[in-house]
């Protein structure tokens, strides 16, 4: 029996209200709406079953990976062998003096919006973020001038061996858009972020609301409408990354159905059929202009992941 096979058979044994897929398709679980097939695929509703999940994995020598909501990364054409695991944990609790503990599956522009409304300051910076808790802690989320590495506590983490600690905000390392647990190197297994807790502030909900519309403004201004991840680039030590591409006339670029956002630089879209393969030859075209011109490096912001070994040079086939 093979490796895949014995988890099946201990999910089904174990935890039989978890339904494993099949070569399940990822692009409907990612924003880009790309992405090819995973082994075996399984969505998890709470901390318990997610930590059994990997655990499980784990006993039965399977490889696995967690997606949240998918709006940071770019799933290869060729899809992820092992399992992959969906966090669609829910439930936070806040106590009186504004501790406020949250599964990482939790929508981060959800837990904000709430937070504004019940008067609790801290995350309004955050109310128009996509994505997960989870992957908000890793990466350091941040905008108009606040971020995760400002308000997290602490995160309840799995690490690789199955064992399950909390992490204080010391050891998490952050830095731009990066952190201790990001960079992890996945050959040697990455810890996975349960719970966050964060340090919230009473504030004037009206107040607070404001600043929240103000943000919502701003965004809805510059950012553009379609299949998308969000900012592909980290800024650079000088400048924005959209800045340079746009500088470089680089705006509305195409590689077969991914396209720079005429709208936004730092937003690649698929505007229909884009494979993986065509978002990643467009982003190292970006790379390697904004270079030539500028000797500015365009660092990715999102993560390339799945089994990409196989892929053409871009520069090969003279793109």
């Amino acid at each position: 029996m093979s490796a895949q096979e014995q988890f099946v058979k201990r999910l089904e044994m174990d935890s039989p209200h978890l339904a494993v897929q099949r070569a399940a398709p990822l692009a409907p679980y990612t924003s880009f709406g790309i992405g090819g097939p995973a082994d075996l695929l399984v969505v998890v509703e709470s901390v318990t079953d997610l930590a059994q999940a990997v655990q499980f994995a784990n006993a039965t020598r399977v490889n696995w990976m967690v997606l949240g909501s998918g709006s940071n990364v770019l799933v290869a054409d060729e899809g992820i062998r092992g399992l992959v695991i969906i966090n669609a944990t829910q439930g936070f609790e806040i106590d009186q003096n504004g501790l406020l503990v949250a599964a990482s599956g939790v929508m981060l522009c959800e837990l904000a919006r709430w937070a504004v409304d019940e008067g609790w300051g801290g995350l309004q910076w955050a109310v128009g973020i996509p994505g997960t808790l989870g992957g908000a802690t890793v990466g350091n989320a941040g905008a108009y001038g606040g971020s995760m590495a400002g308000i997290v506590c602490w995160a309840r983490v799995l690490r690789s061996d199955g064992s399950i600690a909390q992490v204080p905000v010391e050891a998490l390392g952050y830095g731009y858009r990066t952190s201790a647990l990001k960079r992890e190197h996945a050959r040697d297994g990455r810890s996975l972020v349960l719970e966050t807790a964060m340090q919230l502030e009473r504030g004037d909900a009206g107040a607070l609301a404001a600043e929240a519309a103000s943000y919502d403004a701003r965004r809805e201004a510059s950012t553009p409408r379609g299949r998308c991840a969000g900012s592909v680039f980290k800024r650079t030590a000088h400048y924005p990354a959209g800045y340079l591409i746009d500088r470089a006339g680089l705006k509305g670029m195409t590689v077969g159905g991914a396209q720079v956002s005429p709208v936004h630089a730092n937003f690649l879209m698929n505007t229909g059929g884009a494979t993986a393969r065509d978002m990643r030859c467009l982003i190292e075209r970006l790379q390697r202009r904004v270079w030539l011109l500028y000797a500015h490096h365009l660092d990715p912001e999102i993560e390339f992941v799945g089994d990409w070994h196989w892929q053409t040079s871009c520069t090969e086939v003279g793109l």
